[in-house]
């Protein structure tokens, strides 16, 4: 019998629940596509470095919303805690079809533990985004967001991994000063083709919060990982 501590799933139940109920409200629904690819590569004992690219399409998968490459370094304490520090250089997509550059910087601290064959994740993330250095009068100011992220993966056997998540995003500057402004809850499932392919596939509802017109985005999205 598998045992997990009441209050994990206590505060997963009550955030799923909350969180897919609100989606039916929104003023503006769009759905989207994200594309990923990613490499992995094992550094130094316990030390990895990752590069991806990733391609998001909107406008109801008719046009590519944002671009961007994305690169770091993870280092794994132990079974249960990893760090991580990653640079993302980002093309947004404009109204009038130009793209706007973004500089991010974030840092990432995830805990996990198993229960098998269920895992638990909890993942929070500090991060400074910076648009339009040198191009806009209101360009380079930072954006500083805390996101947390929780997960539960069900390990069916050595190539399926089901898994459910939610994500809040808490703005920590103006002009956005609300306790979330962006909520994502997602379901997919991992597959390990071996040692070195994964593949990994999941459906998104994206939900923006306090803007005077909020979109909910409904996304599919396909990853694939080189583990070297």
């Amino acid at each position: 019998m598998i045992s997990v501590p009441r209050y994990l799933l206590l505060i997963f139940a009550i955030a799923m629940g909350g969180l897919f109920s609100p989606v039916l409200l929104a003023q503006q629904k769009d759905a989207g596509l994200w594309t990923n690819i990613s490499l992995e590569v094992k550094v130094a004992d316990k030390l990895t470095a990752t590069v991806s690219q990733e391609f998001r399409f909107n406008e109801n998968i008719s046009e590519l919303g944002a671009y961007f490459t994305d690169a770091g370094l993870g280092y794994k304490f132990n079974k249960f805690f990893q760090v991580a520090a990653n640079y993302r250089f980002t093309q947004r997509r404009r109204v009038d079809d130009s793209y706007s550059p973004r500089n991010r910087f974030y840092v990432d601290l995830k805990f996990q533990k198993k229960f098998k064959p269920i895992e638990f994740q909890f993942r929070t993330r500090l991060q400074d985004q910076y648009a339009d250095i040198g191009r806009a009068s209101e360009g380079g100011i930072a954006e500083y967001y805390s996101r947390n992220k929780f997960s539960i993966k069900w390990e069916l056997n050595k190539l399926f991994k089901p898994y459910l998540s939610v994500e809040v995003f808490s703005p920590l500057n103006y002009p956005r000063l609300n306790a979330f402004d962006n909520i994502r809850t997602s379901a997919g499932v991992e597959y390990a083709l071996s040692k070195h392919h994964n593949f990994d596939l999941y459906y998104m509802i994206q939900k923006e919060l306090h803007l005077s017109n909020p979109i909910t985005y409904f996304i599919v999205g396909v990853g694939y990982l080189y583990k070297w």
